[in-house]
């Protein structure tokens, strides 16, 4: 009986080893975990969002989020990709360049995601892009306009129209079909206000004059003094680049001076917002964009009725670009085939002629977004495209 046990426990011994051989055997050659977005077996395939979802510009990251929850909400409940489930991992970077870059490390790190659409602000999307380009994990921006974003690496693209982009064909526009020649300027003092600053003055100035130039903060309330020297510079027409809050009352402001300008801006304009704190004073006021929520295709409808019944309000522009964002990133995760960060940027540098509901969108050799810039005028409290 003792002999009988001992070779019984032998025997448990030699299948416990065998056991243990072929799970290490498994382990090597299938990596079957399915909680491991980037590999290419994985059941649940994880996207990061990064951008402001508290604080004064939360208002732009909530619509991105927004939009990127529609476009994975429709991708999983017609089965998913390739049969994975997406799941969307949000971090709020309270608009704050440092958190932006501490939200994308962790992202990459933590929560081991695919791919990142954001940041939402230039200066987050510059703190954050070097840790998603030395990962190797793709990141698209749906918003960040300033210059040299493309750049910052091989995994960085973007899906909105360059800040140099809209202001010289905004600047072209005035002066063509309006006739100014005489301009102003004020911009928001951050990435995006210099770049459309920079832009715009480059081109007006070869096209009239630009006879003041002013800067504001984000989050300024009162614009009278830089109003002042700007009417005593008597211009035809005021570029405001910045976003719709401020411009909203910097509008209001030149209305009650007085002042009698062309109001321009850029797709920061692009939100009810605008109007509803501008009121008579945004009326006429003219600015670029890349996506137009009256559009009577299909498929800007389709997006803009389950945006409206989903969340009570009318898409801006940050959500119709982050709703493509997504589209497009789920689009390269098909073609990759999995979950695999290196594959899905090949997959994304790839992307041509894409049917958006911002446009036809392609990218060039830089990760930089190719589409049309339509122009837009706030006509009777709503927004009209003029071209």
């Amino acid at each position: 009986m003792l002999k009988g046990r001992k070779f019984l426990l032998f025997v448990a011994v030699l299948l416990t080893l065998a056991l243990v051989v072929v799970g290490c055997g498994d382990n090597g050659n299938n990596n079957a975990d399915p909680d491991n977005s980037n590999n290419g077996d994985a059941e649940e395939i994880k996207i990061g969002t990064v951008g402001p979802l508290t604080g004064g510009a939360a208002s732009y990251g909530v619509s991105v989020r927004r939009g990127v929850e529609i476009a994975i909400n429709e991708a999983n409940e017609a089965g998913g990709i390739n049969g994975a489930q997406i799941r969307l991992i949000p971090e709020d970077t309270g608009g704050d360049a440092t958190e932006a870059a501490n939200a994308t490390s962790k992202l990459i790190e933590q929560d081991n995601v695919s791919v990142i659409i954001g940041a939402v602000l230039s200066s987050e999307t510059f703190a954050g892009a070097p840790f998603a380009n030395d990962a190797g994990v793709p990141m698209i921006s749906p918003a960040s306009t300033a210059t040299g974003i493309p750049q910052e690496g091989e995994y960085i693209f973007r899906n909105t129209l360059a800040d140099e982009v809209q202001a010289a064909q905004l600047a072209e526009y005035a002066s063509d079909e309006l006739g100014v020649s005489r301009f102003a300027v004020m911009f928001t003092n951050n990435d995006y206000g210099v770049a459309l600053r920079d832009a715009f003055v480059a081109t007006a100035e070869g096209l009239g004059e630009v006879v003041e130039i002013q800067s504001f903060t984000d989050g300024d309330d009162d614009f009278s003094a830089a109003l002042t020297r700007i009417a005593q510079g008597n211009p035809e027409a005021l570029f405001i680049g910045g976003y719709y809050e401020e411009a909203a009352r910097i509008a209001q402001q030149a209305q009650e001076q007085g002042l009698d300008v062309q109001i321009l801006g850029a797709d920061g304009f692009y939100s009810p917002v605008l109007v509803n704190l501008g009121g008579d004073a945004v009326e006429g006021a003219i600015f670029t964009a890349a996506f137009y929520d009256g559009d009577t295709a299909d498929a800007v409808v389709n997006f803009v009725s389950k945006f409206q019944e989903e969340f009570g309000e009318t898409p801006d522009m940050f959500a119709a670009q982050a709703y493509d964002a997504a589209r497009i990133v789920l689009q390269a995760i098909e073609t990759a085939g999995s979950g695999d960060s290196a594959a899905i940027r090949d997959a994304l540098a790839a992307i041509q002629d894409f049917p958006g509901i911002t446009g036809v969108t392609s990218f060039d050799g830089e990760g930089d977004v190719i589409k049309e810039v339509l122009i837009l005028q706030v006509e009777d409290g709503s927004f009209n495209r003029i071209r």
